[in-house]
């Protein structure tokens, strides 16, 4: 039987963005470290139920982000001004996304790994 890579292991990569934070000491960057809890995904068998977590997660993350969108607009032009607020606040909307997204992951899997036990 041929292994199927999961694609989801690739997100890892941004981790590599990181280092250019450490080059240009830009400390901005290093939150992309955090991409490399994904290096975890290369050893995940992704089959039928994987994807379906994948894609309730990715909803689950996509919403958020439309949801947050509008507030984070608001608050960022009261902080920051019109001028700056648009960037933030989709930088800060991404990140929630993100954070969503790995959230409502890791809880779809240990809820299916408490399932397996419980069998």
């Amino acid at each position: 039987m041929r292994h199927r890579i999961n694609y989801l292991g690739f997100l890892s990569l941004l981790a590599l963005i990181a280092i250019l934070g450490w080059k240009t000491e830009n400390k901005g960057l290093y939150g992309f470290f955090g991409f490399a809890y994904y290096l975890r995904y290369f050893w995940v068998i992704p089959d039928e139920f994987f994807k379906l977590n994948v894609q309730k997660a990715s909803t689950f993350a996509f919403m958020t982000e439309m949801i947050s969108l509008v507030p984070f607009m608001f608050i960022c032009t009261l902080i920051y001004g019109a001028a700056k607020a648009v960037p933030r606040a989709f930088g800060f909307s991404y990140a929630a996304a993100i954070l969503a997204f790995t959230t409502a992951l890791t809880v779809l899997e240990w809820k299916e790994q408490k399932g397996a036990e419980n069998d």
